[in-house]
């Protein structure tokens, strides 16, 4: 019998009625046991889910490092110790992203051998398996032996999560030629091509990400981070942008109405409520990591991915997939 999932219930900017609702579609449609972990005054109607009582919630603006020490009974500190103590399989969060890796981190640990957790996000690419890009911003800075590593961790994320038997990996760069980049982007590439495990194709560019002619796109956790953000900004202004067109007049909107069928789908491809979520490697754990805005798909999703992870023993093959570096 699997384990449920701990829901930090408070996360997030539409907490707690989105949360509560997300975790009550998917154990109605998607059948997950799911455990949400909270302030019971705060959460309010729990809409027939168990819930873990705890005294307090750390905001979105918080100091994540000095949150998780001086919150100890918050949600989010809570759901980890639920993971570590062996009592959920996977925790989920769409509240502070720093403190929902320093409350991981803190409480789960690292898998032996793992230099720094990096966060995995899957890119759309409609048509076929999203590309994962990694560190979309756990570490800012980073050393070629990280990013080598995080490469080594996303190409068996990509196989576990995507069944993607023999993972493309490139190099987010300025340009394809090895050349090309900060000393860093030139040295780590040194390092990915000498790696025999890994089925690295050189460097891709900032064009390359969606659609993506790879399955695993590496780079720190700063660039990462920026360029996650400038896509899901870019693709909400020309879908809004799309829908405001087509109901301009009644010819557009005619020619909307023919349209629509095609454009639903990929306006789904595209949503970031639909990836479930980004997932933090190098964990001796599961986290699922959720955007801020999330609303009741985007959780619903987030557990889901955090179960099927669980199931697949995501953990177990980094661990052994990762050998200690001392």
């Amino acid at each position: 019998m699997s384990l449920p999932i701990a829901l930090d219930a408070l996360g997030g900017d539409n907490s707690p009625h989105e949360i509560v609702t997300g975790a009550r579609r998917a154990v109605d449609e998607l059948g997950l046991e799911v455990i949400l972990v909270g302030p019971p005054d705060l959460i309010g109607d729990p809409q027939g889910l168990p819930v873990v009582a705890c005294t307090e919630v750390i905001g979105m603006d918080e100091d994540p490092a000095k949150s998780v020490r001086t919150k100890k009974d918050s949600s989010l500190v809570r759901a980890a110790e639920l993971v570590r103590d062996g009592h959920a399989s996977a925790m989920v969060s769409a509240g502070n992203t720093g403190a929902t890796m320093a409350s991981a981190l803190l409480r789960m640990g690292r898998l032996p051998g793992v230099i720094r957790p990096c966060i995995a996000t899957p890119l759309p690419n409609p048509g076929r398996a999203p590309t994962v890009m990694v560190d979309a911003g756990a570490n800012a800075e980073c050393t070629p032996e990280m990013l080598v590593q995080f490469a080594v961790m996303a190409s068996a994320f990509a196989t576990t999560r995507f069944g993607i038997t023999t993972p493309r990996v490139a190099l987010l760069s300025i340009g394809e030629e090895e050349t090309k980049g900060t000393p860093l982007v030139k040295e780590t590439h040194q390092l990915l091509a000498a790696t025999p495990s890994l089925n690295f194709v050189g460097n891709v560019e900032g064009r390359d990400l969606i659609p993506s002619p790879v399955d695993v796109v590496v780079t720190d956790g700063f660039t990462g981070n920026v360029a996650l953000k400038t896509l899901e900004g870019s693709l909400k202004f020309i879908v809004n942008k799309l829908f405001e067109v087509i109901g301009t007049n009644d010819e557009t909107k005619a020619a909307g109405m023919t349209l629509l069928p095609h454009l639903l789908p990929l306006a789904g491809d595209l949503s970031p409520d639909n990836q479930g979520g980004a997932m933090l490697l190098g964990l001796d754990g599961i986290c699922i990591i959720s955007h801020g805005s999330s609303n009741a798909t985007a959780i619903m999703n987030a557990l889901r991915v955090g179960h099927e992870m669980a199931a697949a023993g995501i953990v177990e093959t980094l661990r052994t997939t990762i050998r200690p570096t001392e």
